[in-house]
């Protein structure tokens, strides 16, 4: 009786995740600066399977307390304040390469923009024309975040986990789609990373959000697994509803782009 749970609050057991998570994130980070120095990029490789070891353990960790009972509603409230705070550490990281692009494309001087020469986008750069694929994978990417909403009504208000199931495959099929048309538009770019400040800035802030997108979609992916396993409840579904936050966030972000960097930079 004097080590019966009389609270709400979830206590975790010790674990060395936060340590393995920790030491492969400073490892990753430590090879990616010497893979970019010339030192082949072993030591950035194995920093990133620990990463990912961290995370598929960690996050199997979480799906298991979920069904032993652990989430109460006040473990869920601080789940959701927890992503919450990602997902704005999310909209800073983007708001930098917003930042950059705008600099340079209003201030397009200086010694920090060689070539630029006043001019943006620098001379002998051609763009792409924002109304043909950069339009079409911006109505992808929108009917993908309708179809991971439809996923959720399903879910929530209809407890109906068939149309969940179709809403989640459609949003992860328009998410491989989107990827792929991405790598095809990357494919026929008349410019590169290197040699010019626009391309430097177009790929990074493009090239993260598409590395979003594909994180994205191994997460809705993941959802989809564990609706077939039976997971997921009208009033349990606090990984999925994270799933969702995290796929609308991307929509979001590719909206700014398709506008800030397609139109009106080009």
């Amino acid at each position: 009786m004097a080590h019966e749970k009389n609270h709400d609050y979830h206590i975790l057991t010790p674990s060395l995740y936060p340590f393995i998570g920790s030491v492969g994130a400073f490892i990753m980070l430590f090879g990616a600066v010497q893979w970019m120095h010339g030192s082949g990029p072993w030591l950035f490789l194995i920093g990133l399977v620990a990463v990912l070891y961290t995370m598929f353990g960690w996050w199997l960790e979480t799906v298991k307390e979920n069904k032993a009972g652990d989430h109460t509603p006040v473990v869920m409230i601080g789940l959701r304040y927890g992503f919450i705070l990602f997902i704005m550490s999310e909209v800073m990281f983007f708001s930098a390469w917003f930042w950059t692009f705008f600099k340079h494309a209003m201030y397009p001087m200086g010694p920090e923009s060689p070539g630029v020469d006043g001019q943006w986008p620098p001379a002998g750069i051609e763009t792409f024309d924002p109304w043909h694929l950069p339009l079409i994978n911006t109505l992808i990417l929108l009917c993908s975040g309708a179809a991971a909403t439809w996923a959720h009504h399903a879910l929530v208000h209809e407890e109906n986990r068939q149309d969940m199931k179709w809403g989640l495959m459609l949003a992860i099929g328009l998410g491989i789609v989107f990827t792929l048309f991405q790598a095809y538009e990357y494919s026929h770019a008349a410019f590169g990373f290197s040699g010019n400040i626009y391309g430097a800035t177009f790929f990074m802030a493009t090239g993260f959000h598409g590395a979003h997108v594909i994180i994205g979609t191994i997460f809705l992916f993941v959802c989809l697994l564990r609706v077939y396993a039976g997971d997921f409840t009208a009033k349990s579904h606090v990984g999925f509803e994270m799933a969702a936050w995290y796929w609308h966030f991307v929509d979001v972000v590719w909206l700014f782009l398709f506008a800030a960097v397609y139109i009106w930079g080009g």
